[in-house]
Order: structure tokens, then C-alpha cells, then sequence
């Protein structure tokens, strides 16, 4: 077996089977035609371990660049993308959905071309929705993707995360705390998604760590384990060094690389993007990657007995 390093990056879960609702995919096909985003999703095995701060961070350093970037939130817990840049949601996804708030009223805006979109209460509550319902959330979150370069996702945690589950071909952002308890829950998350959500390729960043060979020996070993238990490729995007800076600017509410530009972590977070937008898009020609994120979200808003007619 070739080494991990040596396959290709960025492969994930098989290919989903065609929707169980066509009419609804065939239209939303058309609704997403020019969507041209990459899609990117952020987790970890769970709070604490740094994946929202590397989100609000990669989304400060694309949106510098000149991307315009929109950020999927679906942790409801205090330490969310919003709260971590001190701005004030309001209202969330699931306003829209229900009719009582538009779009416009819901996007929390940031610095730089960056938006936020609360949607952890809209994710979860999928299989209480109706079809009109399910119709809207689809539409509301093509409409505010629709002129994003780039899509993160700051997956909720533990394993709970619809976003992460049905990311399919597009890239996954494992964040690997660098303790002994944050890489064995970083390896049992790993080894859930890979056997039950057929995932069979991960980026990984290695954060909170003393130096890069100190990061990258952790990342040797997850990998020669994942690959020889698993069947999982992973990929090395890079590390975030123990910081004070870092710290520092969570405490102001700003991302490091705007608090503290020059700091260590900045450095690597800016590498981290660059490696990002280096990467090949997943997608084959003519595929529309939001798009099919999306199908599979409608497949999974199906309530669980198929057979019930919706009303």
C-alpha cells in the first residue's frame, strides 16, 4: 500500500443515487446552475478543540484576498462563529424558513467580504419540516451562497453534524488537537464517518502544537493507523502553533491574522488558506458542488418514514 501521502487529495464518500425527489432536484439543479463555490467543511471531535477558530480565521484571510466568503454555522453553543467575532445574530436560518424574517435580516455581516448564516436550529429541526419548508431552507441558503468564492462550514460537533455527514466529494477539515484525548477523539470521529458515512478522504490540520515536526509526527502515525484500519486517506493541510496571540484576539473578538498579522499562528492560518485554494476542485466539469450538497440535504430532510405522505 502506497504511503498516505502519495493518493490523491480531497476524495470523499461515494457518489449519492439519484434524489428520491426528482421534480424538487431537477429544480434545484436550475436554481444552483451558476453556483461555481468551494465548498469546505470544519470540524472537530468537540468544543474546545479549535475548529471554529480556524473557520473564523481561514474566513478573514479569504476574504482579505478578495474572496467573498460565507460561513455556515451550526453550532448553537456559545463558542459559534458569530459570538467568536462579537457580532450579534439576531435571528437565524430558521426565521426565513418559517417566513417571519427575510435573508437580508438573517446574514450576520463581517469584516471583509465575509458573512456569516446561523443554521443550527434550521439543520437540526430538518425532520420537522414540511415541503413548502424544506423548498425555502433550500432556496434561502442557495440565495446567500449564490456570489460566495468560497462556502465554510463550522460543523457541529461530537459526530452531530448533518453538513459534515453529507459533505460527500468535497473537502473535510478535520481539526487534530494535539493531546492525548483530543487525537483519540479526533481518531474515533475519523473511524465514524469513514464506516458510516462512507468518507474515505480527510484534510487535517494539527492544532495547538510545539512545532511542525512535533505536528507532523502526530499526523504520520493518524495516518499509517487510518490507512491500515480504514481504508481512510489523509492529507496534511498544515498546523496552528500554541500561541498567546491566538488567545489574545479570540478574547478582542477578531481573528488573529487581523489582531495580530505578524504572530506565528497568523502565519499559519495564511498557509492553511493558501493550501485551500490550491487544492483541485473536486467537482468534475458541469457538476455543481453546492448544488449537490444540497441534494443530499434534501434527501436527509425526508422524514424517516418514507411511506407517510407530507402534508
Amino acid at each position: 500500500m502506497p504511503p498516505p501521502q502519495s493518493s490523491p487529495r480531497g476524495r470523499g464518500g461515494k457518489r449519492e443515487g439519484q434524489s428520491y425527489i426528482p421534480d424538487q432536484a431537477a429544480g434545484l439543479r436550475r436554481l444552483l446552475a451558476r453556483s461555481s463555490s468551494r465548498v469546505v467543511t470544519v470540524v472537530g471531535a468537540r468544543d474546545g478543540l479549535g475548529a471554529t477558530s480556524i473557520v473564523v480565521n481561514l474566513a478573514a484571510v479569504l476574504g482579505n484576498s478578495g474572496k467573498d466568503v460565507l460561513v455556515l454555522d451550526e453550532n448553537l453553543s456559545q463558542d459559534n462563529v458569530a459570538n467568536t467575532l462579537a457580532l450579534k445574530a439576531r435571528f437565524d436560518l430558521l426565521h426565513v424558513v418559517y417566513g417571519d424574517k427575510t435573508l437580508q435580516d438573517v446574514l450576520v455581516q463581517g469584516s471583509q467580504g465575509v458573512h456569516v448564516l446561523p443554521v443550527a436550529r434550521a439543520i437540526q429541526g430538518l425532520p420537522k419540516l414540511g415541503e413548502s419548508q424544506r423548498e425555502r431552507l433550500l432556496e434561502a441558503l442557495s440565495a446567500a451562497a449564490k456570489d460566495a468564492d468560497v462556502v465554510l462550514v463550522d460543523a457541529a460537533r461530537a459526530g452531530h453534524s448533518f453538513c459534515a455527514s453529507l459533505s460527500g466529494d468535497e473537502p473535510l477539515l478535520l481539526v487534530l488537537n494535539a493531546t492525548a484525548s483530543g487525537i483519540t477523539e479526533s481518531y474515533a470521529l475519523l473511524k465514524q464517518m469513514a464506516m458510516h458515512n462512507g468518507r474515505q478522504a480527510f484534510d487535517i490540520v494539527v492544532n495547538k502544537v510545539g512545532s511542525e515536526r512535533e505536528a507532523l509526527a502526530i499526523f504520520d502515525n493518524m495516518a499509517q493507523v487510518a490507512s491500515k484500519h480504514l481504508q481512510v486517506h489523509l492529507e496534511y493541510l498544515g498546523h496552528i502553533p500554541v500561541d498567546e496571540k491566538l488567545k489574545r484576539a479570540t478574547q478582542l473578538g477578531r481573528p488573529v491574522t487581523e489582531a495580530f498579522p505578524a504572530a506565528q499562528s497568523s502565519y499559519a492560518m495564511r498557509e492553511i488558506a493558501q493550501g485551500l485554494l490550491r487544492a483541485p476542485m473536486v467537482s468534475d466539469e458541469g457538476h455543481d458542488v453546492l448544488g449537490s450538497v444540497m441534494q443530499r440535504l434534501m434527501r436527509q430532510a425526508r422524514p424517516a418514514n418514507n411511506t407517510m405522505a407530507i402534508t
